[in-house]
């Protein structure tokens, strides 16, 4: 993967996290230029401020309504929408917690589960608020993320990662966001995500899992 890419997401954890797993991938460093209304600009540290000079960036805010039922939906909107707007490679991230004894929810509503402007304790309070009465072992949930890559001539690559695990009873750790405190997952040492360095969620994360295979799919398609 060459050249400057798009990441089309105004969450800066996001972008964080993604240019980590991609620095894993490259060989060389990687570094981020924010773009006003659009996200960031991701590429080799030495080339970084040529690329971001290069970019169309819009005059305003790119509005990007996510209408989408699924997070598949939700990340194609952006990406074409971004991708539109620069003309660069975009990649766009949709993604959720998705609990068993809620019946999938919050899902693709996951960043305004407890409201349109909600914070992510908000969140994270309204999750458990809904799970008080649901026993410890009924409280298996996964995280999934979706990641669309769209090309300037159109092309579209999606993938998906999932992470299984279980929600506690209160949150634990001061890392990551989201719904990391409160999500232990299975493959771990019983730490929540939170609790973890940003190395060792990566490395089983349902982010980290998509990006990766992202990368994989594009380099060899070229």
């Amino acid at each position: 993967m060459t050249g400057p890419l798009v990441v089309a997401t105004g969450n800066a954890h996001k972008v964080s996290e993604i240019l980590g797993i991609l620095a894993t991938r490259a060989d060389a460093p990687l570094a981020a230029v924010a773009i006003p209304g659009v996200g960031a600009v991701i590429d080799r540290a030495d080339r970084v401020e040529a690329s971001a000079a290069a970019v169309p960036v819009p005059s305003a805010p790119i509005d990007v309504e996510e209408t989408g039922a699924t997070l598949e939906a939700n990340a194609l909107i952006k990406a074409r929408a971004v991708a539109a707007a620069t003309g660069l490679l975009t990649i766009a991230d949709d993604s959720g917690l998705e609990v068993d004894a809620l019946g999938g929810a919050p899902g693709v509503c996951s960043a305004r589960y407890a409201g349109e402007h909600a914070t992510d304790a908000d969140n994270v309070t309204r999750l458990l608020a809904e799970l008080v009465e649901v026993p410890a072992e009924r409280r298996t949930a996964r995280f999934a993320a979706v990641l669309v890559a769209r090309a300037p001539d159109g092309t579209e690559t999606v993938v998906r990662g999932e992470v299984e695990g279980r929600i506690i009873g209160a949150p634990s750790g001061a890392g990551g966001f989201g719904y990391d405190p409160v999500f232990v997952p299975a493959e771990g040492d019983g730490r929540t995500f939170a609790e973890m360095s940003a190395e060792e969620k990566h490395a089983i994360s349902h982010r980290g899992r998509a990006v990766r295979a992202l990368a994989d799919r594009l380099a060899r398609e070229g």
